[in-house]
């Protein structure tokens, strides 16, 4: 089974192009689904006693938790070391009932892929582009958002050219739902090849 890692800077239209994959019935693993999940489950117990009072009704509460880390290094570093592992064993367990049913593609979707040191755990990465002005947009659409916030995420991520350098397939969002739509396409018609050359 080939995995490939998915990825791409804020904005970038990695999310939508996650979905690409999985209506091309592509099984694919959300990072940030995961965290979602965790909050409400095992993680929750073990952020709590690092964080005390960030816990609501048995879930992680992501304001109270984000108004104690944010600004933080040692705070976030502190849940990072408790919140990546578990991401990281929830993505294998996916990646190892996908491997026993057959399925000759999954896709890890990596927010911080080249950031965490993701690489060595994929097969393949495809990084989402857009224009840095289509970027801009998009992110300073979302609520809460801000030029200073916007900035101070993007200096904590790899530089969207040097990811594209690093990249083996990159899908450039800007050119509209169609085009990205037939990369999708292409890249899993072409990983498939590979796959079937390589029995």
């Amino acid at each position: 089974m080939i995995v490939l890692g998915l990825t791409g800077s804020i904005g970038m239209g990695k999310s939508t192009t996650a979905k690409m994959f999985a209506e091309a019935g592509v099984p694919v693993h959300d990072s940030d689904e995961a965290v979602h999940r965790l909050y409400a489950g095992k993680a929750a117990p073990l952020v709590e006693a690092a964080f005390p009072g960030t816990i609501v009704g048995g879930s992680v509460d992501r304001a109270k938790l984000g108004a104690r880390v944010l600004g933080d290094t040692a705070a976030l570093k502190k849940l990072e070391a408790i919140i990546h592992p578990l991401v990281r064993a929830d993505a294998d367990a996916f990646l190892a009932r996908h491997r026993n049913a057959g399925e000759s593609i999954a896709v890890l979707d990596i927010p911080l892929l080249f950031e965490t040191g993701g690489r060595g755990r994929v097969d393949k990465v495809v990084v989402v582009t857009a224009p840095a002005e289509v970027q801009r947009q998009r992110v300073l659409a979302r609520p809460g958002m801000s030029e200073e916030k916007l900035a101070s995420i993007l200096a904590k991520q790899v530089p969207d050219a040097e990811k594209r350098r690093l990249a083996d397939f990159v899908i450039d969002t800007g050119e509209g739902m169609d085009a990205a739509r037939a990369a999708v396409a292409a890249i899993i018609a072409e990983l498939a090849g590979a796959g079937k050359s390589s029995d």
